[in-house]
């Protein structure tokens, strides 16, 4: 019996010991990306543009030894194979484009924080084209481009009250 508790209590050591090595791990991979200066937590991290018209909360931000501001987005799902979706480009990007204006410094890049992995997305002139495009394609009315169908229309939300619904015969409502 004494064995077997020797055995456990060994068990045990080694996994505590695999845990603090990986806590330590993981926060020096934290300091390479800088101090955390905010956090989401309910407001805090507001960034505001009059300029571009545009709110954000970043889920952190970070500043590196150079003074420099980073934002960081936590995605809870694992990393798309083909690298970012669109949308997550975007959305780094347009915290990218808040942390410069808010600090007047453009961040050297932001960070997709995935389940298995990060993403480290450079802050450069294809990436604030592509905010840019989309700020443009969000503010601007709506042009008739709408191309319904029916397994489109059923599976849409805005159906019901939209002007280019799908009917029968292929015209539209």
């Amino acid at each position: 019996m004494t064995d077997l508790a020797a055995v456990g209590v060994a068990l045990v050591g080694v996994g505590l010991a695999v845990l603090g090595a990986l806590a330590i791990w993981r926060r020096a991979k934290e300091r390479r990306l800088g101090e955390l200066v905010a956090i989401d937590a309910g407001g805090a991290t507001t960034l505001r543009s009059e300029r571009y018209r545009l709110v954000g909360r970043p889920d952190e931000l970070r500043r590196g030894r150079d003074g420099t501001v980073v934002p960081v987005e936590l995605k809870r799902r694992r990393a798309p194979h083909a690298g970012p979706f669109a949308s997550h480009r975007v959305q780094l990007g347009a915290y990218c484009l808040l942390v410069e204006e808010t600090f007047g410094r453009p961040p050297p890049f932001g960070v997709l924080r995935y389940r298995d992995r990060e993403v480290v997305l450079a802050w450069d002139r294809s990436v604030r084209s592509e905010v840019l495009a989309a700020l443009r394609a969000a503010t601007s009315p709506y042009d008739g481009r709408a191309d319904p169908s029916e397994a489109k229309c059923a599976a849409c939300r805005w159906s019901a009250g939209c002007t280019a619904s799908w009917a029968p015969g292929g015209a539209t409502t």
